[in-house]
């Protein structure tokens, strides 16, 4: 009894929020009424009704000379490329992703210096993956290396924002004492700071990665390599069993670089599952 009465009391004591939440849920209520007022909604097409269902029979019955293939052509090489696109790319941008990381972090550059960095990273964050892959194979040509060059870039923004929430959490009694040793800002970043943040920083990096790889698999849409473009030809030629194959290949690398990524970043973060 005495538990359930502190319990009541706890309740009780809670502050009333009901305004709050209904002018939140009326706002959310609005927002959606108003994004439905600029959908116009056909119905479904027939014909979309038959692609779907021949794709789904072509999952069932893929092209399995092609899905085991060892050709250039075949589905385990345009994988391996595509998780190299992913894999060089996502080390890219890591890299470039900590000078930006610790020019944004506040207790790093201060609030002006902050401001500038967030700035520079917020306006990389805002291009699409897509609009970057186009850009680059302008630049350097149809291929896997625009393939690296777009995640590496693109990985920038989602990496360093992370990164600055590590290097903002950090114990700031370690840099007071350096501080007081009379130690600059690069051998307060060195012996203060990155063995404090080299766990996180590797953890986000493998996190990253596994997006990356959903990435570049449909980065060959646009020219940049990968598995894409292959997936694209034979959909748009109607070649159901091969785009089944490609997609049961992706399917298979995701799952198992998922489950081996999320296995690495428990036992980097001590994590037992």
């Amino acid at each position: 009894m005495d538990k359930q009465k502190q319990l009541l009391l706890t309740l009780e004591q809670e502050p009333k929020k009901w305004l709050q939440v209904f002018v939140a849920t009326t706002i959310v209520l609005g927002l959606s009424y108003w994004s439905f007022s600029t959908i116009n909604f056909r119905g479904i097409n027939p014909t979309g009704i038959i692609i779907a269902q021949n794709v789904v029979r072509a999952l069932l019955d893929p092209n399995r000379a092609w899905l085991f293939t060892t050709a250039s052509f075949g589905i385990p090489y345009l994988m391996l490329e595509t998780v190299s696109i992913a894999f060089l790319g996502t080390l890219i941008g890591a890299i470039l992703a900590i000078p930006f990381a610790f020019v944004s972090a506040r207790n790093i550059a201060g609030n002006f210096g902050s401001l500038i960095g967030s700035s520079i990273v917020a306006m990389i964050r805002t291009f699409p993956v897509f609009i970057l892959g186009l850009m680059f194979i302008k630049v350097t040509g149809p291929g896997p290396f625009a393939g690296v060059l777009t995640i590496g870039l693109s990985s920038i923004g989602m990496i360093t924002k992370l990164y600055v929430e590590s290097i903002e959490d950090i114990d700031k009694g370690v840099l007071e004492a350096l501080d007081a040793a009379g130690c600059s800002t690069i051998q307060k970043i060195q012996y203060g700071i990155l063995p404090q943040l080299s766990v996180n920083f590797i953890s986000t990096a493998i996190y990253r990665f596994e997006i990356n790889v959903r990435n570049a698999t449909v980065l060959g849409l646009v020219g940049a390599g990968g598995i894409g473009f292959t997936l694209l030809s034979a959909m748009g030629a109607f070649r159901w069993r091969d785009a089944a194959a490609a997609l049961w290949g992706i399917v298979i690398v995701v799952l198992v670089i998922e489950y081996l990524s999320t296995k690495l970043r428990n036992k980097l973060t001590g994590v037992n599952q």
